[in-house]
C-alpha cells in the first residue's frame, strides 16, 4: 500500500483522471491500513471486479485524511465511515457538496467502556463514575500515578474524541489517564495483562475480534456512563433500549464515495449502496484473522468463503448493479 502523503504529491495530475470519466477502469480506495478493515475492502473489490472495475493501489491515512481524500477527488471510496461518529470528518471535507453516503452496510454499531468481571465483582464496580474513587482507581493504575490507565483509541479516531470528550464531561480527567497510541498494539498487551489476572480497563467496539477473545458476561464487564454527552451535541441521547448507558452513540456504517465518482458510476453505487455485511458476520471474520489467518491470500479467502455463505443475495446484488449502468 502506497502511504496517502506520498500519493497526495500527484494529486494535481491524477485529480481529474478519477473523477473526469463516465465509466472509471480503474478505482482508488483509501482506507487506514487495518487488516481487520481489509476484510471489506477484498470482499468489495471483487464486487467491483465483477462489474467490470480495475482495483487500483489502496492509500491509506488517518481518518480526518481519508475523508479530505475522498472530498478532494484524490480517492474514490473509503469503507468505514460511521455515521454520526465521523460526522465532523465528513463535515470540514466538503460534506454533502463533495461527499455522498452509500448505503449502510451495517446498523447499530456499539462502543462502550469495559472492565473484568473478576474485579467487577470483588470490588462491586459497574459505573464509569466510580473510577473517582481512589479504591478504584488505583486498581486499574499500570504506570504508578495513582491513576486508572483506560487502553482507548488511536489520536486522530473519531473514538479518541469521544473519550476526550468524555474525561471533561464527567470529570474523569483527574482520575482517568487516557492511553494513545496504536489500538490493538495497546490492546493486545491488555489481553496479556487480562490472561496474568490483573485488573484491565478499555474501550472496544463491534464490529471488533477483540469482543470475541474478550466476552462480556465471561471475560468482562460493561461499565455504565453517567450521562449522555458527545462531542459537539451535549444533548445527545445515548442510552439503549435496555437502559444501559455506553456513552458513545450507536453507529451506522457507510461507504463514503466522492461525489464527481458517484455521480458518474451508477454501477458501482448500486453495488456499494446495496452491500450489507452484518455485524456478526464481520466480527466471526476478524476473529479468524485475529486466530491466525493473517496472510493476505488468506485474508482474501475469508472474503471469499463469506460470498459463497451468501451467494444467492451476492448475485443478485451484483446483476442490479450491471443493471444500474
Amino acid at each position: 500500500m502506497t502511504k496517502l502523503s506520498k500519493k497526495l504529491v500527484l494529486a494535481t495530475i491524477s485529480g481529474a483522471m478519477l473523477t473526469g470519466t463516465a465509466m472509471a477502469a480503474e478505482v482508488t480506495a483509501i482506507s487506514t491500513g487495518r487488516t481487520d478493515h481489509q476484510l471489506i475492502y477484498e470482499v468489495i473489490e471483487d464486487g467491483l471486479a465483477a462489474l467490470g472495475y480495475e482495483n487500483g493501489e489502496m492509500l491509506t491515512g488517518n481518518y480526518p485524511a481519508i475523508h479530505l481524500a475522498i472530498g478532494q477527488g484524490d480517492a474514490h471510496y473509503t469503507a468505514v465511515h460511521w455515521k454520526p461518529l465521523h460526522d465532523d470528518f465528513y463535515n470540514n471535507s466538503g460534506g454533502d457538496e463533495m461527499l455522498v453516503r452509500a448505503g449502510p452496510m451495517y446498523t447499530n454499531a456499539m462502543q462502550g467502556y469495559f472492565i473484568d468481571v473478576n474485579t467487577a465483582e470483588a470490588h462491586g464496580i459497574s459505573e464509569l463514575e466510580q473510577m473517582k474513587e481512589d479504591a478504584v482507581k488505583s486498581l486499574f493504575d499500570t504506570d504508578g500515578d495513582g491513576l486508572a490507565n483506560l487502553t482507548g483509541c488511536n489520536p486522530g479516531w473519531g473514538c479518541e474524541k469521544v473519550i476526550e470528550h468524555h474525561l471533561d464531561a464527567y470529570e474523569l480527567r483527574a482520575h482517568v489517564n487516557n492511553d494513545k497510541g496504536e489500538y490493538f498494539a495497546l490492546m493486545a498487551d491488555t489481553i496479556e495483562r487480562y490472561k496474568a489476572g490483573q485488573p484491565i480497563f478499555y474501550t472496544t467496539w463491534a464490529p471488533n475480534w477483540i469482543m470475541g477473545v474478550l466476552q462480556e458476561g465471561r471475560d468482562v464487564v460493561f461499565l455504565n456512563a453517567p450521562f449522555s454527552s458527545l462531542p459537539g451535541n451535549p444533548d445527545a441521547n445515548t442510552v439503549w433500549a435496555d437502559g444501559r448507558n455506553p456513552g458513545f452513540g450507536a453507529n451506522d456504517n457507510f461507504i463514503l464515495v466522492n461525489k464527481d465518482f458517484a455521480e458518474s458510476n451508477p454501477k458501482a453505487m448500486a453495488f456499494f449502496n446495496g452491500l450489507r455485511i452484518s455485524i456478526n458476520d464481520l466480527s466471526a471474520m476478524m476473529l479468524r484473522m485475529n486466530d491466525g489467518e493473517k496472510d493476505p491470500h488468506q485474508i482474501e479467502q475469508i472474503a471469499r468463503d463469506w460470498i459463497e455463505a451468501n451467494q444467492a443475495d451476492w448475485d443478485a446484488l451484483i446483476a442490479e448493479a450491471m443493471a444500474a449502468g
